[in-house]
């Protein structure tokens, strides 16, 4: 792709592998991670596969904004807003209600994890163009430590998907999992992980 900075080539391709059905090992707001589109159930289950996570445990879930929750929430409680505006660190929130996703997405008891990425990175980028939710999941087989670099992926992962986005893209900073909270159907809140 002639003119094109590596970042905007690193972007066509990887909506080009989401809007296929593919997997990404990308950079997320968090740590590396594996992704697709969020409403493909094909996609979320080779993904699953890939992943090699046993069947019934759910995924989170990354949108570019907060108003985007409504499409994939049934009732978004005002607190929801308020916990994402003043969260300190990446902050993934498990609504009730959740629709409009892959089956596989969704937990058992009908609820979603959902993160809004809020600071500029390659991957706040990819959603903007992308303009559908996508899956974030650690990159590592079920079981295995999340990692923080690039170069603590298994191998096996890195083979198995579709687009790896280069390193560079990652953002620069100390990579650790994002806060959890729980919100209830009246809007109360527990946390999950600190």
């Amino acid at each position: 792709m002639k003119g094109l900075s590596p970042t905007q080539e690193a972007l066509n391709r990887a909506l080009e592998v989401l809007k296929n059905g593919g997997i990404l090992l990308t950079p997320t707001d968090t740590v590396w991670g594996l992704s697709c589109d969020a409403t493909n159930e094909e996609a979320v289950e080779k993904l699953i596969q890939l992943k090699q996570r046993p069947a019934g445990k759910s995924f989170i879930v990354l949108l570019d904004a907060d108003y985007k929750l409504e499409q994939y929430v049934r009732d978004v409680p005002g607190v929801a807003y308020d916990l994402i505006e003043y969260a300190e660190k990446p902050l993934t929130i498990i609504f009730p209600g959740a629709r409009r996703l892959a089956s596989s997405v969704i937990n058992e008891d009908g609820s979603v994890g959902i993160r809004i990425v809020r600071q500029p990175s390659f991957c706040r980028k990819l959603l903007e163009k992308f303009r559908h939710p996508i899956v974030s999941t650690s990159a590592n087989l079920s079981g295995q430590p999340a990692p923080a670099i690039f170069e603590e992926v298994d191998e096996i992962l890195i083979k198995g998907v579709d687009y790896v986005v280069p390193a560079k893209e990652a953002t620069p900073g100390t990579p650790r999992p994002s806060t959890i909270i729980r919100l209830g159907p009246g809007g109360e809140y527990s946390l999950i992980r600190k």
